[in-house]
């Protein structure tokens, strides 16, 4: 299989030259343009995420040699979460060459957080399966770069975050409301507000209900702090 040249400037920005080139286009390809000739990207998402658990796993442990589960597991949290995966996907321009079917372009799939997210997960099995474990490892530090290193010493939840922001300032707890559940009933989409007592709200999505409210929580607490 030859790749296109879209391909190939998305490989070279992943850092990594594709001995077997059928597995990056798998793993860009979203369930919603699979066939019985064209297979999704969900096995391979299922295997980028225990890969990329067990790189950051490592990365933490390596980071801080006295700390303890408690400390590392919030830290760990914080840089395989699917948001996270996302902006990883955005800063390499992932979603130029994801695969889509037309119901998923037509509302915006390369830009969901979530489709982002699973499709980041995929093409580190993609690499993991050409390269072995180190190729994967090493794509995985170089692009999640100084986020290993940044990663908040005492990382909460969101939701804890912005509930206890809101606290401080004598408002009332944030509410969350499910806004829509779209997608197939094996990969639902869960759109979600959070919302303030002064009326800020933010929308955010997810796979899973609370993926959806963190996520929605975490882009609130940042607006709230800039403004």
């Amino acid at each position: 299989m030859k790749l296109s040249r879209e391909l190939t400037e998305f490989c070279t920005r992943l850092g990594h030259d594709f001995a077997r080139p059928e597995l990056i286009a798998r793993a860009l390809t979203h369930s919603s343009l699979s066939s019985p000739t064209r297979p999704d990207n969900q096995r391979l998402e299922f295997l980028g995420d225990r890969v990329l658990g067990l790189v950051m796993a490592e990365a933490v442990l390596a980071r801080d040699h006295d700390a303890r589960e408690g400390q590392l597991a919030p830290r760990f949290n914080a840089l395989v979460r699917k948001e996270t995966c996302a902006d990883v996907a955005r800063e390499i321009d992932l979603g130029s060459v994801l695969r889509l079917g037309k119901s998923e372009m037509s509302t915006g799939g390369r830009r969901k957080t979530a489709l982002l997210g699973d499709a980041m997960e995929a093409v580190i099995a993609a690499v993991y399966m050409d390269g072995g474990f180190e190729a994967a490892r090493a794509v995985i530090l170089r692009l999640w770069g100084d986020r290993v290193a940044g990663v908040a010493e005492d990382a909460r939840d969101a939701k804890t975050a912005l509930q206890e922001w809101a606290q401080a300032r004598g408002m009332a707890p944030p509410v969350y409301a499910e806004l829509s559940r779209s997608g197939p009933d094996h990969a639902p989409v869960f759109v979600v507000e959070a919302r303030l007592s002064d009326g800020t709200a933010v929308e955010a999505e997810g796979r899973v209900k609370r993926q959806a409210e963190q996520a929605a929580a975490r882009a609130l607490l940042d607006r709230a702090e800039r403004e």
